[in-house]
């Protein structure tokens, strides 16, 4: 009977080990999925201002190659949102982790109902955030892009830094910027010397609504993962 005790003592704590790794790879793949799960994005500023009403949970769309805060409330034309994930830049992500990078990926979007994908990047010299194939996105700034710890807000290079400029006086669509240099974009022939309105934002992630269509596409999806050796975006 003793014996038993000390046995069952014993095995205890590889139970608790074997437990917290099924645990740990559950959470894992929870994540994992969330992460490859597509969504839309909203700002909203990080400062109350006389701006926050318009800007509260305004979507962020697509328009000429850049990414757009659309603060407009009677929509006379309509932009393709944001609908992005999280996927593997080619050959980034071992120079990403030697640049002392914990995580992050790179960031795709769909850019029409086709769900043609195009990468998400920063401009190397302006520090727009413009979209476009590989061999646009490959000069600059392509991430590594990430989440913040609850999921929620984005991150690029492990901070965020975003910027809704406003290029022309008046206009409602706001240009989206990553401030790099955390320095107002006030690089060399950068915008932030043009005296241009510039507010700080953030941007949070917002799922798109599970409806049929979207969990039919999902499963398409899925099954075309499953045909590919490897998805890449051209």
């Amino acid at each position: 009977m003793v014996f038993g005790i000390l046995t069952a003592v014993a095995a205890c704590p590889a139970i608790i080990g074997t437990t917290e790794a099924i645990r740990h790879g559950q959470k894992n793949n929870s994540r994992e999925e969330h992460r490859g799960r597509k969504y839309h994005l909203t700002v909203s500023l990080t400062r109350r201002s006389r701006y926050s009403a318009q800007f509260d949970s305004a979507e962020i769309v697509l328009k000429d190659n850049k990414l757009w805060v659309d603060t407009r409330k009677d929509v006379l034309e309509d932009f393709w949102p944001v609908t992005a994930y999280y996927l593997d830049y080619p050959g980034r992500k071992e120079v990403w982790r030697k640049a002392g990078y914990a995580k992050g990926e790179g960031f795709v979007t769909t850019i029409n109902a086709q769900r043609f994908l195009n990468w998400v990047y920063v401009d190397q010299e302006t520090h727009e955030v413009k979209y476009g194939v590989r061999a646009e996105a490959e000069p600059h700034l392509v991430g590594p892009w990430d989440c913040t710890q609850m999921e929620r807000r984005l991150t690029f290079q492990g901070w965020e830094g975003f910027l809704a400029v406003q290029e022309e006086e008046g206009d409602e669509m706001w240009a989206l910027y990553f401030d790099c240099e955390d320095d107002g974009l006030t690089g060399k022939d950068q915008i932030g010397h043009q005296d241009k309105r510039m507010l700080e934002v953030e941007v949070c992630r917002k799922e798109l609504k599970r409806d049929r269509d979207a969990a039919i596409n999902e499963r398409a999806e899925r099954m075309e993962m499953c045909e590919e050796t490897g998805k890449t975006v051209t």
